[in-house]
């Protein structure tokens, strides 16, 4: 008598978490397409680009994301990356150099290099020592960019012109620039699922959950997380020439270290490796502290047990409770 063969559908419980969290992304990704339209028919323009601002910081947690929740290295100054993108940007265009086709190739480049060089030397270290490591590097650039007095110093400085294409296409337009912001947050999100689904990104998976390992085997790992550290640095380069644009004004604050650790909170709170997770935690993060803000200005203590919540109880951070309540569902 032939045993029957198993069968290949997943079960009910695993089927309703991606169903739920499928249903999350298309919800979150529709509402962002249509709150322009929500924004002119309720007369509420602050809400543009009070989400501008949000898809910009979803760019900049997903590229942390990246590293932290598929690599585990924890970079507690990833907002350097951030503050490199917005200042090439800004300087360029004190010069007069607005054009986005050589503003944005320049920022990224820059972004680029200087997480070849931050990660080349913090990945020598694990642990505690890369996290301090790369903290050290971020205020390094933070005093750096802090001394520049013919760019503002620690007051900033504030764009005139923001970067330039051609034709219909201009940044000074806030609806322009809002779907530009969108249309570079859902290529980041093609590129980092192609990348995470890739014989690369499970080698860094694999390189996460035993290094060791994976280096017995003849992977050289230090190769692999030096590459994802700098598509994760240049991805954040990215979004600070977004956010160089949407601010119209660039400051040191950008590379503070609060600024990392905000990034590190978006990622914690929306889930930690999932992708779309720090999108969500982005969204949640920002709109919190913007509402709370107007409640109290002691909203950090609110938002505090908040936090903690979700992480103790929300293992996954809150895509992961999503996913578990589909799940039941399920």
């Amino acid at each position: 008598m032939s045993t029957p063969s198993p069968s290949r559908t997943p079960p009910p419980t695993w089927a309703g978490t991606q169903t739920a969290r499928e249903t999350a992304n298309q919800i979150v990704l529709g509402f962002l397409a249509v709150l322009p339209l929500l924004t002119l028919a309720f007369d509420e323009p602050f809400y543009l680009e009070l989400f501008s601002r949000v898809m910009v910081y979803a760019i900049a947690a997903l590229s942390l994301d990246l590293i932290l929740g598929y690599g585990g290295m924890v970079s507690f100054g990833h907002a350097a990356f951030l503050g490199v993108g917005a200042y090439t940007v800004g300087i360029l265009s004190y010069y007069g150099i607005d054009s986005a086709f050589l503003q944005w190739p320049a920022a990224i480049l820059l972004s680029a290099l200087a997480a070849l060089v931050i990660g080349y030397v913090s990945l020598r270290t694990t642990g505690v020592y890369f996290i301090m490591i790369t903290l050290a590097f971020a205020q390094m650039l933070f005093y750096f960019f802090t001394s520049l007095e013919a760019y503002g110093g620690d007051d900033g400085l504030t764009i005139w012109t923001l970067s330039e294409f051609f034709g219909p296409i201009s940044l000074d337009d806030d609806l322009t620039l809002y779907y530009v912001i969108f249309a570079v947050l859902g290529g980041c999100l093609y590129l980092s699922h192609r990348l995470v689904h890739s014989r690369f990104g499970r080698v860094l998976q694999g390189i996460k959950s035993n290094e060791a390992r994976m280096r017995a085997i003849g992977y050289p790992t230090k190769r692999y997380k030096l590459l994802a550290f700098v598509i994760s640095g240049t991805m954040c380069g990215l979004a600070g020439v977004l956010l160089a644009n949407q601010a119209e004004f660039v400051a040191p604050s950008y590379l503070a270290w609060h600024r990392s650790g905000e990034l590190i909170v978006m990622v914690l709170l929306g889930g930690m490796g999932t992708l779309f997770g720090p999108v969500i935690g982005a969204v949640a993060f920002m709109l919190l502290a913007h509402f709370l803000a107007d409640l109290t200005i002691y909203w950090p203590v609110i938002f505090g047990p908040f936090l903690i919540a979700v992480v103790l109880f929300g293992r996954g951070g809150l895509y992961g409770l999503i996913g578990k309540m589909g799940g039941r569902n399920g």
